[in-house]
C-alpha cells in the first residue's frame, strides 16, 4: 500500500539518492553539474529546510518524492522501478491541494515527464533555451489552474 509522509532531515540521504538515480536513468544525456555530497548538503540545508517535501512509501521503500511551497513544484521524482503505477500522481494531488495554482520547470527533452505534466491538466506557458538553468538545458515553463481560479 503506497503511504505519504512529510520528509524529516534524517530522510536527506535516501532523498538526495533517489533524485540522482531517477535522473540519472530518466535523463542519461543530462549534464550533472553535482557530485553526490553535494546533492546531499543541497537537500539537507536547502530543499528540507525551506520546502514541503512528501515522500512516498511503498513496501516500505520510497517510491518517490515531491517538494514544493509557494505554488512552485520544485521536484518531483519517482523511482525507476515504480514509474506507472500511480505513486507520481499521488504526490501531484498532494502538492495541489495546498493551492489553486502550481508552477514547474521540465526539461523539454523529458518526454516522458512532460506528457505525465500534460495528461494531468498542466499547460506550457514557455520554453526556453536553457541559458538560465545549471544544465544549460532547453525546458518548458508548465502551469496547473484549479478550475475556477485565477492566477496570482
Amino acid at each position: 500500500m503506497l503511504t505519504l509522509r512529510v520528509a524529516t532531515l534524517e530522510d536527506a540521504g535516501e532523498v538526495a539518492r533517489l533524485h540522482r538515480l531517477s535522473r540519472r536513468t530518466a535523463m542519461p544525456w543530462l549534464l550533472d553539474p553535482h557530485t553526490p555530497q553535494e546533492d546531499l548538503a543541497f537537500f539537507r540545508e536547502e530543499v528540507l529546510a525551506s520546502q514541503r517535501v512528501v515522500l512516498a512509501v511503498l513496501d516500505q521503500q520510497l517510491a518517490g518524492f515531491a517538494a514544493s511551497g509557494q505554488d512552485w513544484l520544485h521536484h518531483l521524482y519517482v523511482h525507476p522501478h515504480r514509474q506507472g503505477c500511480g505513486v507520481g500522481f499521488a504526490l501531484l494531488e498532494d502538492a495541489r491541494r495546498s493551492g489553486s495554482v502550481l508552477r514547474l520547470w521540465a526539461f523539454q527533452r523529458n518526454l516522458r515527464a512532460r506528457a505525465f505534466y500534460e495528461r494531468a491538466g498542466f499547460s506550457v506557458v514557455r520554453m526556453t533555451d536553457g541559458s538560465g538553468n545549471e544544465e544549460q538545458e532547453p525546458d518548458v515553463l508548465y502551469l496547473w489552474r484549479r478550475a475556477g481560479a485565477t492566477e496570482n
